[in-house]
């Protein structure tokens, strides 16, 4: 794949991500984006060790979070985040479910066509263990959320 065609895809996957937030509604914008952004930088933590201890590689150049990492990080993780716990909050097993479907697609078939148009590939990582990777921290990511609600309904005046 050549370097324009992945900025293309790169800037298609934001602003077709980001296009679907206005369904969400304001509401459940403002409840689950603060930990759905909490969510999205420890995952760019964990990318950028990824991407030093070569668990996956883009292909193209420059090698950088921002080129590679950043846009699924902006945009599908971000927004697919906050549509799940839309979905599923309040419901632990619906939301387990969920993240499951959406991690095996990521993990299984997206990251082979991946490899197929040369896009990223995994190196130090199965298919399984990227799957694993990224389911958990869908359990983190229900926690924060619980603790933010919790604390949220403690601190309203009576």
């Amino acid at each position: 794949m050549s370097v324009k065609m992945q900025k293309i895809i790169n800037i298609a996957m934001v602003l077709l991500s980001w296009s679907t937030l206005p369904f969400l509604g304001l509401q459940n914008i403002k409840r689950f984006l603060p930990v759905s952004i909490l969510i999205g930088v420890i995952e760019a933590i964990n990318a950028i060790i990824g991407k030093r201890r070569k668990w996956w590689v883009f292909y193209n150049k420059p090698n950088s979070y921002i080129f590679n990492e950043f846009p699924f990080n902006i945009g599908v993780f971000l927004v697919i985040s906050i549509w799940l716990m839309k979905w599923s909050y309040g419901n632990f097993k619906r939301f387990i479910l969920l993240n499951a479907i959406g991690n095996a697609f990521f993990a299984y078939p997206f990251s082979k066509f991946a490899r197929k148009i040369k896009y990223y590939t995994l190196v130090r990582f199965s298919h399984f263990q990227f799957f694993i990777y990224f389911f958990s921290k869908a359990i983190l990511f229900y926690w924060f959320q619980y603790l933010f609600e919790k604390e949220k309904n403690d601190n309203q005046p009576l």
